[in-house]
């Protein structure tokens, strides 16, 4: 940890240089480890300390862009003024009005000491217990075990002066049996809160009980979605939806529709950073405080999250949901999504279903097919089962999927009253919160020979 002083202090010095109406500087710094198996061995620990700066100056309304990841003051000036003299051949953005001004942040607790001293030594243990269960059930894993910590700082020639420390920690496992595999993963800021064996065993269960899985034929199927299911599903659906950017060159299926039913009553989906059950960030890379957004009320259409440039195309203010300098062309992005939990349990779920499917978790989603529908395609994997008569009556090979996300939460049954951290490509900065599922509807297209 280099420290919120010596790092402000280190930007301020290059900021001094005034070479620009406006500027302002991001730190991304990070401390990880990472600890990967494969056929119950661990096979690889890698170990990673990094640093970035990103300095963006803005020109009248002209913006550039530059970074380095060298924090001496000799590079840090060199990188400020590289984003300088971009700025100065770009095209003006005629919806940069300003940079964002000092803000007060809500106070999260987003470090534990513990996690960010988590060693290899440690990480070896855990995935030892994670191998010992599989291993009595004659089952192979595969995964990964990270944990580590990092430190974020945004300050601009205004006054913004924000920084935040967070520790994260997360694991991944797949569990193989002769014939069949089983899912299952955890994530945390604080790595004591994860149950290592009881991750395994949901795993090694799933693995288990999907043996020799049957052929079913595609078809339109009712479907009990579990948290990893449901999480991928949203992920792509924040990322085509759910920003400023798609919603602005009406490319989203929120667009012109804001006020409509576009879902299912059932389904209520909003962005909160602040919440601390998640993995919660205070403010943007902008410096912004963020707010809470309801996207989806009811299965009534709510509004979009923004960064400071897009806000003021759309009249409106920033819900500080900025990404990083040098992607700020994209707009707000979601990052910390929540899909608000219902009443049931995912035992009471499959036992109201005649004849369905239960989903662990899709891969190889594409979600650029039909994007104001929101339709995606993709495959099960890792513990596809069929239900029959309220009971999972063992595993099904995986089935390919082609369908309006819109349409398939319009036939939402039921929500699982407890819901799973889901670990997206925005790692630790935010998560997807989603309980278990119910449909009553969801399209399968095609078959796999596995």
């Amino acid at each position: 940890m280099i420290g919120t002083d010596k790092i402000h202090s280190m930007l301020k010095v290059a900021l001094d240089l005034n070479l620009g109406d406006q500027a302002d500087a991001v730190f991304l710094g990070s401390e990880s480890g990472l600890t990967r198996f494969a056929n119950s061995t661990i096979h690889q620990n890698v170990a990673e300390t990094q640093s970035k700066v990103y300095f963006r100056v803005a020109i009248g309304k002209k913006l550039g862009v530059a970074s380095t990841n060298s924090f001496t003051g000799a590079d840090l000036k060199r990188a400020y003024k590289s984003a300088a003299k971009i700025a100065k051949v770009q095209r003006e953005n005629p919806h940069f009005v300003t940079l964002p001004k000092p803000a007060a942040y809500p106070n999260i607790d987003t470090f534990f000491d513990g996690t960010a001293k988590f060693t290899p030594r440690q990480r070896a243990m855990k995935v030892k217990s994670i191998i010992d269960r599989a291993g009595r059930k004659n089952c192979t894993v595969a995964g990964s075990l990270s944990s580590g910590s990092g430190e974020l700082a945004v300050v601009n020639t205004l006054g913004v002066n924000a920084y935040q420390r967070i520790s994260s920690s997360s694991v991944n496992v797949i569990a193989m049996g002769a014939t069949s595999s089983g899912y299952a993963e955890g994530l945390s800021r604080n790595v004591e809160d994860l149950d290592f064996r009881a991750i395994a065993g949901r795993a090694v269960d799933r693995a288990v009980r999907c043996a020799n899985p049957v052929e079913m034929p595609p078809g339109e199927y009712e479907v009990i979605l579990e948290p990893a299911a449901v999480a991928s599903l949203i992920e792509w659906v924040n990322y085509i939806g759910f920003g400023s950017k798609p919603f602005q060159e009406n490319t989203s299926f929120m667009a012109g529709r804001l006020g409509e039913k576009i879902t299912g009553d059932a389904v209520t989906i909003y962005d909160d950073g602040t919440d601390p059950t998640a993995i919660a960030f205070p403010f943007d890379f902008e410096g912004v405080p963020k707010r809470k957004v309801e996207l989806i009320t009811n299965g009534v259409a709510k509004g979009v999250v923004y960064d400071s440039i897009t806000a003021v195309r759309g009249g409106c203010e920033s819900t500080g949901h900025a990404l990083t300098p040098d992607a700020s062309g994209e707009g707000g992005l979601a990052l910390n999504v929540f899909v608000q939990a219902g009443k049931s349990s995912l035992p009471e779920m499959i036992a109201n279903v005649e004849n369905g499917l239960l989903v662990t978790r899709f891969h190889y989603i594409n979600g650029f097919i039909d994007t104001p529908h929101a339709v995606l395609t993709g495959m099960t994997r890792d513990g596809l089962m069929q239900i029959k008569k309220g009971r999972l009556k063992g595993g099904v090979k995986n089935l390919r999927f082609t369908d309006s996300i819109l349409r398939a939460f319009g036939s939402v049954k039921a929500l699982s009253a407890e819901r799973q951290l889901i670990n997206a490509w925005w790692d630790s900065l935010g998560c997807i919160s989603a309980p278990a599922m119910h449909l009553g509807s969801f399209r399968f297209t095609g078959q796999t020979d596995f």
